[in-house]
């Protein structure tokens, strides 16, 4: 809808129904903290603008036509729901800074994002502010895609290998994904396509785990067999390598400490690289919106 170049601004709306209070231009002058010779001009400037007389000028003060009347009724009526509107935006812009809906990858959001939180909330209270209030969703990367996309989730963080068609990125750190298996397991080191061939437990698809490994064995021309388990979480899959259920390739960040502890042991795959980076998306410009979203991740370096 294109409003005409005869309809007026709140300004000087304004200004019709401060005299209609005052009933004398000094006394709606002194309301808005103008003269009376300005307030005068402008309510003749309304006027032109208009095309309708609006007030009766006298030497006692200014009285509103019929037609200023109706005029005056309609434009508390606007000013009304604009105060409204202001004061909602004012709301929002405030919640956009204090408040984040983050979606995260269970990797991110199990082994990277609590430090990162950590330190958003540790700077805040140097600075005697308070702290962003994140509300975090722990997901798999497709989901957190969606949800990042149909603006249910401000920023979200990824796995994979690719990134998301109509979406903003940056790279927020890089992680590794290693074959692991029982300390009695008799593999030391095997060919890309042995792994292949073997039937792994695995994440569930449209986790990044799982793509950066599906992508990584296309590559090298090969195809995942059938899964031997298929579960929704990092931790079940580890709970069901350590069980015996069989070999599984999992994000370093997640096993480090069963590694150091000896609990799994990491075998070796000849001629396969599974280097990942993780990321920030989000929609919009290219630079990361004002507020909450740009504060956390000017905390986060990769």
């Amino acid at each position: 809808m294109t409003l005409s170049p005869r309809m007026p601004d709140l300004a000087a709306l304004e200004i019709l129904l401060a005299v209609a209070r005052a009933g004398t231009l000094s006394g709606a002058g002194r309301e808005v903290g103008l003269t009376q010779q300005a307030v005068s001009a402008r309510l003749a400037a309304l006027e032109s603008r208009t095309g309708v007389r609006l007030a009766t000028r006298t030497t006692r003060g200014a009285t509103l036509t019929a037609e200023g009347v109706v005029v005056a009724q309609w434009a508390d009526r606007l000013l009304r729901l604009a105060e409204e509107v202001d004061t909602g935006l004012a709301a929002l812009r405030s919640d956009s800074r204090s408040r984040l809906r983050v979606s995260a990858s269970l990797t991110v959001a199990e082994h990277l994002l609590p430090s990162w939180l950590v330190a958003l909330r540790a700077d805040a209270a140097r600075r005697g502010e308070t702290p962003v209030r994140v509300v975090l969703t722990a997901t798999n990367s497709d989901h957190v895609i969606e949800q990042v996309r149909d603006g249910s989730a401000d920023l979200g963080f990824i796995e994979g290998v690719t990134v998301p068609a109509g979406l903003r990125s940056r790279v927020v750190a890089r992680d590794s994904l290693v074959l692991v298996v029982t300390p009695d397991h008799d593999w030391s080191s095997i060919p890309v396509a042995e792994l292949a061939a073997t039937p792994l437990v695995t994440r569930e698809s449209g986790s990044g785990t799982r793509e950066v490994l599906t992508v990584a064995l296309r590559d090298a021309g090969l195809e995942q067999v059938e899964p031997a388990l298929e579960l929704s979480t990092t931790a079940a899959v580890r709970a069901a390598v350590l069980a015996g259920a069989g070999p599984a390739v999992l994000s370093r960040l997640a096993i480090t400490d069963d590694l150091a502890a000896g609990r799994l042991r990491e075998v070796p795959v000849a001629g396969l690289s599974l280097e990942r980076e993780l990321r920030a998306i989000w929609t919009g410009p290219r630079t990361p919106p004002a507020g909450a979203v740009r504060i956390l991740l000017s905390h986060i370096h990769s």
